[in-house]
């Protein structure tokens, strides 16, 4: 059965290692026959949750009229969510940050998402740069009761192109075709 999947991405670099990184798993998930909605949120005006609860009263509507509305409509729709980015600074880039803050305006109303993912690239040559948002996306999938469908990170990578060749981008197609 053909899913709909949500891609939220924080990379700001177009063409960069993490954009690549996600290509992959878009790419698995098409070849699967499922739809895939991409979001650049480096590109888009989202401003931070400002914790109103407009959206409990007005039903999953966010008080804010900035391109986050168009990512809440996808989001009401979806089957699964995929989270890429970078690590900056320990954790996931802020223009992610900010768009994952504000998906709060849908805890009021649910939705069908059963399954999520992480994708990260790191310049550090260990994953443990990435902890602090593994750390945030596993409680975000308990809380939601997500299945972790994958967690992905590849290390190391410095210079604009380092990724090509690597097992991460297999693993990435693959967990494209597995979601």
């Amino acid at each position: 059965m053909n899913k709909k999947i949500v891609v939220l991405s924080g990379a700001p670099r177009r063409e960069g290692n993490t954009e690549k990184l996600a290509a992959a798993f878009i790419d698995g998930a098409k070849s699967a026959g499922n739809n895939v909605v991409v979001f650049r949120t480096a590109d888009m005006e989202i401003g931070g949750c400002l914790g109103c609860c407009h959206c409990f009263e007005e039903k999953g509507v966010c008080a804010q009229k900035d391109d986050m509305a168009a990512i809440l409509e996808e989001l009401a729709t979806a089957d699964a969510l995929v989270l890429v980015s970078p690590v900056y600074y320990f954790d996931m880039t802020a223009q992610l940050k900010l768009a994952l803050d504000r998906t709060f305006a849908l805890l009021s109303v649910g939705t069908p998402i059963k399954k999520a993912a992480l994708l990260m690239t790191c310049g550090d040559s260990s994953e443990i740069a990435a902890n602090g948002a593994v750390a945030t996306y596993k409680d975000i999938c308990l809380y939601s009761k997500w299945e972790d469908a994958g967690i992905i990170i590849a290390p190391g990578l410095h210079n604009h192109g380092e990724i090509e060749g690597r097992e991460e981008l297999e693993s990435a197609k693959a967990l494209g075709v597995k979601i």
